[in-house]
């Protein structure tokens, strides 16, 4: 059995079949338009998306066969509102990243109200507001539910739980919508889709060929530690633009929807039949786009895979620091006011160790994020599992392993999140379990740790330092807490 996943990312569209035996293949990708009209602000065209995710799931069809399951999975948060009569939106996808609703959060946490811009509840008010629109015409949708509604023809207006829990509309048992909060924000209890399950039926796509039910409905992060076939434990790292770290807590719901004191968040990773998957997310919010900065904007590569080599040329980082911050810290600081800053610079410091600083402070962030999360469990974790665009240069890899004091296996399919989705599909059409997942695992290598503990901790205790020196680089920002 095979599934067709449609997986919408931040910058592209991706659409693939997923066999019964985690392979993956027949991939069709097709970059998205961002525009960021201001500073802060983050737009995509929602028709864009959903004709590009229709083309390219066509394409992968017409290329590899019919499929009897389809998978969705998406970037979250980010937030469509539209006139269910017509079928268009009102105005622009506004991007997770989108910061253009911080004053609101702020206003709204004087009254009590704990809402972050990069949540779903604001965007959509600002939409809403903005559309002078007839309120009761008016659909709020996420990624998955606006490419649901589309492949279903206008049929199916549903979204699952593990997009919902980052709306911070919907009430902390996942059980239903948090009206009170959502009539607050002047948004009216019809603008919210049927809450359904990650995994299991919940329509037809009756705009492909067949008419192929969809099973799967899922959130990139969640979609990526499944494609990583981590089940019921362990955690995988992320590293793309930003990075973020993921786990299984178990089935009992956290008290709180909002921050722990360790900086990570408690999020839903799934849910079958009713029954709740929890986890633990921690992030990092400048990664990848860091070393795509040393090639586009200082101009020290000419490709970002040529990065590793240029840091193996060099000995060590000749004293170099760089801290990872260009957009702020997150977890475990959540300083919006820090900024990425280089130290220990000489006259002698040369490109290969600026570069070498840069992948060693993603490294020590990734790092940041495993000590975070092993505060929530009982012992430490035994192995760390990484996919995204940077799991596949070998220095930084083997600095995260050094730096994490334990082996870093790396996915063999460099985007999990696809494999994840269709997998997570075969399991609600009941064609796997759990028990075959985790069985799929096959990394492509696995970095063992070569530092000894002295050497690990001291060079942990250095980064520390180096970061409280990048912090509250502009203390406005960093009085900011959502």
């Amino acid at each position: 059995m095979r599934a067709l996943t449609i997986d919408v990312g931040t910058s592209s569209v991706r659409s693939a079949l997923v066999g019964d035996d985690g392979h993956v293949g027949h991939v069709t990708q097709q970059p998205l338009t961002l525009r960021s009209p201001s500073p802060g602000e983050v737009e995509l065209d929602a028709n864009e998306i959903a004709s590009v995710a229709l083309e390219l799931a066509r394409a992968t069809l017409r290329d590899g066969g019919p499929a009897e399951l389809v998978a969705i999975t998406n970037q979250r948060a980010t937030t469509i509102v539209f006139d269910h009569r017509t079928g268009q939106p009102v105005g622009p996808a506004l991007g997770w990243q989108d910061l253009r609703t911080v004053v609101d959060c702020l206003v709204l946490q004087g009254e009590g109200i704990r809402l972050a811009p990069n949540q779903s509840a604001t965007k959509a008010a600002w939409l809403v507001k903005q559309s002078g629109a007839a309120l009761e015409h008016l659909r709020m949708a996420t990624i998955e539910t606006w490419i649901a509604w589309h492949l279903s023809q206008g049929a199916a207006f549903v979204t699952d739980r593990s997009n919902a829990s980052v709306t911070g509309l919907v009430r902390r048992d996942l059980a239903s919508w948090d009206l009170e909060l959502a009539a607050r924000l002047d948004l009216p209890p019809t603008m919210f889709a049927s809450l359904v399950d990650t995994m299991g039926p919940c329509a037809r796509a009756s705009a492909l060929n067949g008419a192929p039910p969809i099973v799967g409905l899922v959130g990139d992060q969640p979609a990526s530690l499944f494609g990583q076939s981590l089940v019921n434990a362990g955690a995988k790292i992320t590293f793309g633009t930003g990075a973020m770290l993921d786990m299984v807590s178990g089935a009992v719901a956290p008290a709180t929807m909002t921050r722990f004191e360790s900086g990570c968040f408690p999020t839903v990773m799934r849910s079958r039949g009713g029954v709740v998957t929890w986890g633990i997310e921690a992030i990092v919010l400048s990664a990848g786009s860091c070393v795509q900065w040393l090639r586009d904007e200082l101009g020290l590569l000419d490709d970002v895979h040529d990065s590793s080599a240029l840091a193996e040329s060099v000995a060590s980082a000749d004293g170099v620091a760089f801290v990872p911050a260009f957009n702020g810290l997150g977890t475990p600081q959540w300083d919006f006011g820090a900024r990425g800053a280089f130290f220990g610079l000489t006259r002698g410091s040369s490109k290969a160790h600026l570069v070498r600083a840069v992948l060693d402070g993603i490294a020590q962030r990734g790092v940041d994020l495993v000590d975070a999360a092993e505060t929530h469990l009982p012992t430490a974790l035994d192995e760390l599992r990484v996919d995204g665009g940077m799991s596949t240069n070998h220095y930084f890899v083997q600095r995260l392993a050094d730096l994490v004091g334990r082996p870093v296996a790396v996915s063999a399919e460099r985007e999990a999140t696809t494999r994840g989705a269709g997998l997570m599909a075969l399991v609600g059409a009941d064609a796997l379990d759990g028990d075959d997942v985790a069985s799929l695992w096959r990394p492509r290598y696995v970095a063992e740790p070569t530092l000894s503990d002295d050497e690990r901790l001291t060079q942990r205790a250095e980064w520390r330092r180096v970061v409280e020196r990048a912090a509250a680089t502009i203390p406005e920002l960093s009085a900011i807490a959502f």
